[in-house]
């Protein structure tokens, strides 16, 4: 490890922030010293008693802390603490930790590392190659052409648009393109997703991912059984998986952060 220039956090060989701070005990309310090891790759941020290479092999953390519970990060104010100088907090879930630097640039130092190294990213998607020109061309003309010799019967069924061809002789028959795989074919699709009994027998591209999870209620605060569906746009639930309508609908662009979180049990 680099040189340890007073109590200021450094970052060592490998590329993690690490220095002392006294964090307080919950039982005691007392500050306690303690050397910490912000670990971005492990996703936790560390406490020790000592710098670990002065500690025997094997000896383990203290304390840790998940950073992906970690909600925010900032300097505590007067209220909070006002006999503790240099002091931050961090909120993570139901609780709230308070730590003391030995300096206004240490302060400073830690609640930049950790603020930084708990924030969630979501990458950008990549934008769709373009089809060729002449594909596409030739591909609507057959298109337009089959639909003015074909009547169609168009239905909404959980959010789905069906169109079923209705033949000459009075039969129905899903209508089938030739650009689509033929377990595609039955149905097209709008942007909102179908529930999980249509996802059996017609598979969306646009599905990530369905199942059953425990929803806490929002007024009483019971938990329930329901089906989750999540696809590019949205996350619906369902009361079970055969239902067509969900019990709500939550767009994506709405979800401003999601995180795990722990459950206490009583």
């Amino acid at each position: 490890m680099p040189l340890v220039i007073g109590d200021m956090p450094y970052v060592d060989r490998q590329n993690r922030t690490c220095g002392f701070l006294d964090i307080e005990d919950e039982g005691s309310g007392r500050f306690l010293r303690r050397y910490f090891i912000l670990d971005t790759q492990a996703n936790y941020l560390l406490w020790y008693m000592d710098n670990p290479q002065n500690l025997p092999n094997g000896t383990g953390a203290v304390g840790s802390l998940k950073l992906t519970y970690i909600s925010k990060v900032d300097i505590a104010n007067v209220k909070q603490k006002a006999k503790a100088k240099f002091c931050f907090v961090i909120k993570a879930l139901s609780q709230r930790y308070f730590l003391q630097a030995s300096d206004q640039n240490d302060l400073l130092g830690w609640v930049e590392a950790i603020n930084s190294a708990s924030k969630i990213t979501v990458p950008r998607p990549t934008p769709a190659t373009a089809p060729e020109v002449g594909s596409a061309a030739s591909g609507s003309a057959a298109s337009g052409e089959r639909r003015s010799q074909t009547a169609y019967r168009t239905e909404i069924i959980g959010g789905v648009v069906v169109q079923t061809a209705i033949n000459q002789n009075g039969g129905e028959s899903h209508e089938v393109t030739p650009s689509e795989p033929l377990n595609h074919s039955a149905l097209r699709r709008t942007q909102s997703q179908a529930p999980m009994s249509l996802h059996k027998s017609q598979p969306s591209r646009s599905l990530l991912k369905s199942g059953y999870c425990v929803k806490q209620g929002n007024v009483r605060k019971n938990w329930k059984r329901r089906f989750f569906v999540l696809d590019v746009f949205s996350i619906s639930y369902f009361k079970c998986s055969t239902d067509r309508e969900p019990l709500r609908r939550i767009l994506l662009r709405e979800i401003l952060k999601t995180h795990e979180c722990l459950v206490k049990s009583g």
